[in-house]
């Protein structure tokens, strides 16, 4: 039994959540499709920030980061401009049409309060919420959803597992295509009949269901082709079809999606190569996001956050190490966007945290805390709880629409 138990809690897997078929008579407890919805995207192995959105007008720019640095707008594989002092990465094409509909806002010389640079610690300290590696054991995200008034909707990993940032006692569920046989729906019934009389076992059967339910528009071969296909055919077939259920009349209210491979120790690459790639990938996965969600992308926030960022300098091998200071990408319909938020710090050394790394002007945990309050609506109050150790850092106002 505890075995069930477990595979239960999880939502009974990724794959076959995906795999249970929508049963009539099913109903759930959900925000209505007019809430506001949230998205977060980690970046696992620490995004080169730098890279992603150059500062083409720091005077120490192009001579710190040598054959990686971004060439100015206009010229040949050049940045997409910005403001006239930051760019987008040449690879960001759909993120800069986002930028020109003011529906994109860029927080630059950001980080968490973490500033060694392991990324499992670094990675804990952005998702758990406090101040230090296991400083909780559940997430802030999760925290949040469980502070928010009536309906509070409930949370969704995209992906394998559920990660820390969604862990805790509010509801959430995990969903991601896999090769897994059929599910059929008379044994969906033996399991209702054989856990009828108990309570946790039940509700975890139905938030399953539901699950499988939101992503069946794409029926069982559109799961199995995702499964198969390659990195970015399948990371945008997941996105659109995550924005269908997050659309979806009685969808989750948050989710999140994250993506490994950040980690350019070597062969980094500039308007082209390995970054450029996943950059590339990116952009074209929150391009699907945003079709799947639909009409409800008015309604929405994503947010792209990293554990930390890389050094100023590049490496012996043309890539770049670990690093402190990040950028973070906010990109939504709800937004006030086409703005750069950064206290710039500046590239020259003396400038550097440590010499070596851009410094943090900016606490991620404000933007977070803006984007709740302001976004989800959770009640000021409760924010101290949800980021603990920050009571007094204020949230990062006016990144939404009034």
């Amino acid at each position: 039994m505890a075995s069930r138990r477990e595979f239960l809690r999880m939502g009974l897997g990724a794959g076959a959540a995906l795999r249970l078929a929508t049963l009539p008579g099913v109903s759930f407890a959900a925000a209505g499709g007019g809430e506001s919805r949230l998205v977060v995207v980690i970046l696992r192995g620490a995004l080169d920030g730098l890279s992603a959105v150059p500062p083409y007008g720091d005077r120490d720019y192009a001579a710190a980061r040598g054959p990686l640095a971004i060439r100015p707008p206009g010229e040949p594989q050049g940045a997409l401009d910005l403001d006239g002092f930051f760019g987008l990465h040449p690879a960001l094409t759909g993120l800069h049409e986002r930028w020109q509909a003011r529906e994109l806002i860029v927080v630059h010389a950001t980080a968490s309060p973490y500033r060694e640079r392991s990324h499992f610690d670094g990675q804990n300290v952005l998702e758990n919420g406090g101040d230090r590696p296991s400083g909780a054991a559940s997430g802030w995200l999760n925290r949040a959803l469980g502070a928010l008034p009536p309906p509070r909707g409930q949370g969704l990993a995209l992906g394998q597992n559920v990660p820390l940032i969604l862990r805790g006692p509010a509801p959430v569920g995990s969903w991601a295509p896999a090769l897994l046989p059929e599910v059929e729906p008379e044994l969906v019934t033996r399991l209702r009949v054989r856990y009828s009389n108990d309570a946790t076992l039940a509700a975890r059967l139905d938030e399953a269901t539901r699950i499988g339910a939101l992503a069946d528009e794409e029926g069982a071969g559109g799961a199995q082709q995702m499964a198969r296909a390659g990195n970015a055919a399948r990371l945008k077939a997941i996105a659109e079809t995550a924005g269908r259920m997050l659309a979806a009349e009685g969808g989750p209210r948050v989710a999140v999606m994250d993506a490994g491979g950040w980690d350019t120790h070597a062969g980094e690459g500039a308007a082209d190569g390995q970054l450029a790639g996943r950059l590339r990938t990116l952009d074209q996965g929150l391009a699907a996001l945003r079709t799947g969600l639909a009409d409800a992308w008015a309604r929405s926030v994503v947010l792209v956050c990293t554990e930390f960022g890389r050094t100023v300098e590049t490496n012996g091998t043309r890539g770049t190490d670990h690093g402190t200071g990040a950028a973070a990408l906010l990109v939504g319909g709800a937004l006030a966007g086409g703005r750069v938020l950064a206290d710039w710090p500046g590239l020259a050394p003396r400038h550097r945290h440590e010499g070596r790394d851009l410094k943090p002007t900016t606490d991620l945990r404000a933007v977070a805390k803006g984007l709740l309050a302001d976004h989800l609506r959770v009640p000021a109050p409760a924010l101290g709880a949800v980021f603990p150790g920050a009571e007094r850092l204020a949230p990062l106002a006016g990144l939404v629409r009034a």
